[in-house]
């Protein structure tokens, strides 16, 4: 059993024990946004002219004062980056150190004890757990932890250390290979720092068991994320004929929608996650069929081959990434959901995810919306839903709430 929740008054060095830090200036009135709680630093908010950021090192800690030298935190910074800075705490009394880290992941398990009856979820969550650039996935005693930024890279060792206390995990595993690392100028890699690397990982959700690939997956190999959304959406699923899961991976809509009784098939490009899946059926009592095929291709062939499913999932990886994506990436949206929604008969059900955070949920509706408007078709929203509560949302920094999901009724006009 874990600790009990430090004060953060005794998770850092006081900062009458530390050696001063280095001063990160913003320009006038850049402040407001931090002040207001956000995290993030972007470099054309710094003072470059007082504080250059090209005479600070990568991930080097530092304090951050206001063009009126009011304090506003501590924070790591990376003069390479976009996002030059992010804030660790505004306590101006502590200096981060390792026994921070110690704190904040303590009160990070302590959310998800509260949560979870068993030990897998997501045990960090970023910036909404007051570690900015740091995630780690449980697996029961195995850590896999993403790191995302030069801030936290630094601080390995000390996350490490801090992981052993809290946790004591039999191994931890940094999957370091995201896009968002290059944003950071870091190296892509993957290594097992306790224990030994494994080929995959084991997942158990709502009284299921599956098998994720580790190395060969994606994330952290399992998305926990959509979790709440499947014990929301599957009940109204069960007892359907046939069931289409889209961009599949390992199965986990499928699998408890084929336990529910249906048969269900599973698109992905990927072998390795339909291999996964059929596994993962099988482990668990049932069947899936599976197609290796480009979600978009498959759909178009099985509308020209007549083939109706009483329901259509689509989960997506994110076809927005940057903000230049935006139209194009809506019409993929609208693209998908039109081609989901030609293969479902009257009162077929659609569930249509998007884990773009440049996509407002709105927005998801509207493709859907459109998508049915083109066919003459009539839609009702049934559920929505997003990340699960091991994703917490920090209310002043938008980019945390990324997920969403509409289920959704078919029917004719």
């Amino acid at each position: 059993m874990s600790q009990e929740p430090s004060s953060e008054s005794d998770a850092a060095t006081t900062a009458g024990d530390a050696p001063a830090l280095p001063v990160l200036r913003l320009k006038h009135h850049e402040e407001r946004r931090i002040a207001a709680g956000h995290l993030w630093i972007f470099s054309n908010e710094v003072d470059t002219t007082a504080t250059p950021l090209s005479g600070f090192a990568p991930g080097a800690l530092v304090a951050v004062r206001s063009y009126r030298d009011r304090f506003l935190g501590y924070a790591y910074v990376n003069p390479h980056a976009l996002i030059a800075a992010r804030i660790l705490t505004r306590d101006a009394g502590l200096v981060p150190g390792p026994s921070l880290i110690v704190h904040r992941l303590r009160v990070a398990l302590a959310l998800r004890e509260r949560l979870y009856a068993e030990p897998y979820y997501r045990l960090v969550h970023g910036e909404s757990d007051a570690l900015p650039g740091l995630v780690v996935d449980r697996y029961d005693d195995l850590l896999v932890a993403q790191i995302a930024t030069a801030g936290m890279e630094a601080q390995k060792e000390a996350i490490v250390a801090a992981l052993d206390k809290v946790v004591r995990p039999r191994v931890v595993v940094f999957k370091n290979d995201s896009g968002a690392r290059e944003l950071e100028n870091l190296p892509k890699y993957i290594e097992a720092v306790r224990g030994e690397l494994p080929a995959t990982v084991t997942v158990r959700e709502d009284g299921l068991a599956f098998t994720a690939p580790l190395a060969d997956g994606q994330k952290t190999g399992w998305f926990y994320d959509q979790s709440a959304n499947r014990r929301q959406f599957l009940p109204l699923v069960r007892g359907l004929g046939r069931v289409l899961d889209v961009f599949s991976y390992a199965g986990g809509w499928a699998v408890p929608a084929a336990r529910g009784g249906a048969a269900v098939t599973c698109i992905d490009s990927s072998a390795a996650a339909l291999e996964a899946a059929r596994a993962n059926a099988a482990a668990n009592g049932t069947t899936v069929t599976t197609l290796r095929s480009d979600a978009f291709d498959a759909l178009e062939a099985m509308h020209a081959a007549r083939e109706r499913f009483d329901a259509v999932i689509v989960d997506p990886p994110a076809f927005i990434k940057r903000r230049k994506d935006q139209g194009k990436g809506e019409a993929a949206y609208k693209r998908l959901n039109q081609l989901a929604l030609q293969l479902l008969p009257r009162d077929g059900l659609l569930i249509s995810c998007s884990c773009s955070y440049h996509l407002e949920p709105a927005a998801l509706l509207d493709a859907i919306q459109k998508g049915a408007r083109h066919l003459g078709r009539f839609v009702q929203v049934l559920a929505s839903g997003g990340q699960g509560p091991d994703h917490p949302v920090h209310p002043a920094i938008p980019e945390t709430r990324y997920l969403k999901a509409f289920l959704c009724r078919a029917t004719h006009e």
